[in-house]
């Protein structure tokens, strides 16, 4: 095995730092500023997207409780106009159950009215009939016709007795 020679370390050693050395100083000049450019274009991008992201969540958000505000709203507005539209509902039944009862109590008293004016007729036609044959059956007894104020003195006691 060979033996290991320290004559060659030390210089070996002086151009390694040598080298080393320039090496750092060529990446500190050259590398590293175009490393920690794109690194810092990288941060702010990513800041920009997580800024953005940011934004459109609390955009999200915000659209969401608007949806869900208009939502309710429109819930609101649906059981109104439900409730609206029972009571017209409603009111229209009472309306024609009022027109209804209207119509009937008006027929009725139409009917009423001329059954007590077809109740007079016919009372009034009986009265003449009765007349006519109380004058007939006068006019038979007494065998001779009567003048106009006996026709009225006895169409007056025919009616009296009627009463």
């Amino acid at each position: 095995m060979p033996q290991f020679d320290t004559h060659f370390l030390t210089p070996l050693l002086f151009w390694s730092a040598v080298s080393f050395a320039i090496l750092l100083f060529l990446l500190k000049r050259y590398a590293f500023p175009a490393i920690t450019e794109i690194l810092d274009a990288r941060e702010r991008t990513i800041a920009e997207n997580l800024a953005k992201a940011e934004r459109a969540r609390q955009e999200a958000e915000r659209l969401l409780a608007e949806y869900q505000a208009k939502l309710k709203t429109a819930q609101h507005e649906a059981t109104a106009m439900i409730d609206q539209a029972r009571k017209q509902a409603q009111q229209v039944a009472e309306d024609n159950q009022r027109r209804v009862k209207e119509d009937t109590d008006r027929m009725l008293a139409t009917a009423r009215e001329e059954m007590a004016r077809e109740r007079v007729r016919v009372s009034k036609e009986l009265k003449d009939q009765a007349v006519e044959l109380v004058m007939a059956a006068s006019e038979r007894i007494l065998k001779r016709s009567l003048t106009d104020a006996d026709q009225k003195r006895l169409v007056k006691e025919a009616i009296d007795q009627l009463n």
